[in-house]
């Protein structure tokens, strides 16, 4: 538990029970624990929504699978490179001077 032995533990309930007093120290507890409580239920909300969405993005747009992608550089934008404006410069132009 956080890495917090049985000592360790024992020391700091004995410290809050010297400055909180008897009286007071069932009532934080009760309340330090209804926090904890909510904000488990408030982190397990938030996966909760998370993974919907993942799954209903992975539900709408699904992928190809990996065999039929295409090769990488044979795609559209290996074919624009190759077909800019260098192509239409005589091969003893000077490209910085265009």
């Amino acid at each position: 538990m956080f890495g917090i032995g049985m000592p360790e533990l024992v020391v700091i309930l004995v410290i809050a029970l010297l400055v909180i007093g008897p009286k007071k120290l069932p009532d934080l507890a009760k309340s330090l624990a209804k926090g904890l409580n909510e904000f488990r239920r408030a982190t397990d909300d938030v996966k909760r929504d998370v993974q919907d969405s993942l799954r209903q993005d992975d539900e709408e747009e699904p992928l190809p699978p990996a065999g039929d992608a295409p090769p990488s550089g044979a795609g559209p934008a290996s074919a624009a490179s190759a077909t800019g404006p260098e192509q239409d410069m005589p091969a003893d132009a000077d490209p910085d001077k265009v």
